[in-house]
């Protein structure tokens, strides 16, 4: 699709909303993670892919020339994605602080050149060899980038019989606000871009998906939830609700190891049989 030539105001006041949403949608996932010093059900596969995502998403955005908004939100997004992946290997992979920090900087400033160099790159075949297909491509990988983070969630969401751990609701529901207004921006636009249109709904489907999964775990477990409050202890701590919880959906390619079994337990379980009937010793006679 060929580059914005224009933006109506309407387009930069809904892509603004979006942005300011989309900027700040991961502070809440960020704080929560800090908070509770853990990344349980938080894929670090899905944040590393949504911080990659923005180098190609920033590049399109940049030279489709779309309001100014969207082209700052892939820059907030890969940055504050960037950080939340840094928490997932500090708290659950035990990565040490500062080779976090020096990873996640490298990284920062690698996606920066590499956005950089996409743009002049992508400018240069469109604008000297009127070219699109290289634009086009470059804004499917962000695409599927983007999409396939997503790919962790359904498998945790089955693992946990629907219920939604580790991620704060409060990311989903800016999350949702600022997909929804991006895509309206891009209606407002003069030309509607299919490619980002599609990625706007599929991330608002998702999170919304999120919700009504959790909301479907709240309505089954009810009872369970109303037992572990008479009893004064959390759901994760209640043994029927842990029975419950565990019984769920176990994907077969994750195995447990047998555990080895003890030597001495084994010759235990030996029985030797004695014989039935016992050899009768052999007289001998003393020689004269």
């Amino acid at each position: 699709m060929a580059p914005q030539t224009s933006i109506p105001p309407a387009a930069n006041v809904l892509g603004t909303i979006g942005t300011v949403f989309w900027c700040i949608q991961l502070l809440p996932q960020i704080y929560r993670s800090y908070r509770t010093k853990s990344t349980e059900g938080v894929p670090p596969a899905m944040m590393f892919l949504w911080s990659a995502s923005g180098v190609p998403f920033g590049a399109y955005a940049i030279v489709q020339n779309f309001n100014i908004p969207i082209q700052i939100q892939p820059q907030c997004f890969c940055l504050f994605c960037l950080v939340n992946w840094g928490q997932c290997m500090y708290y659950s992979s035990k990565w040490k602080a500062r080779n976090v920090f020096m990873i996640c900087t490298a990284i920062l400033v690698l996606d920066g050149g590499l956005q950089g160099l996409l743009v002049w790159l992508l400018r240069m075949a469109y604008y000297e060899k009127n070219l699109e297909w290289p634009l086009t491509f470059i804004g499917a990988v962000a695409f599927v980038l983007l999409i396939s983070g997503y790919i962790p969630i359904p498998s945790e969401l089955i693992k946990r019989r629907g219920r939604v751990v580790g991620i704060d609701f409060l990311f989903l529901l800016i999350d949702w606000f600022g997909a929804f207004f991006s895509l309206m921006s891009l209606v407002a636009q003069n030309t509607f871009d299919p490619l980002f249109g599609t990625l706007y709904a599929l991330c608002a489907f998702m999170e919304m998906s999120m919700f009504l999964s959790h909301g479907i775990w709240l309505l089954r477990t009810r009872r369970l939830r109303k037992k572990c409050k008479d009893a004064g202890l959390g759901f994760d701590s209640h043994p029927e609700a842990l029975e419950w919880q565990n019984n769920g959906f176990k994907f077969p390619w994750k195995r447990t190891a047998s555990a080895p079994r003890d030597p001495q337990s084994e010759s235990a379980d030996v029985v030797v049989s004695e014989p039935s009937e016992k050899i009768a010793p052999i007289a001998t006679e003393d020689c004269v």
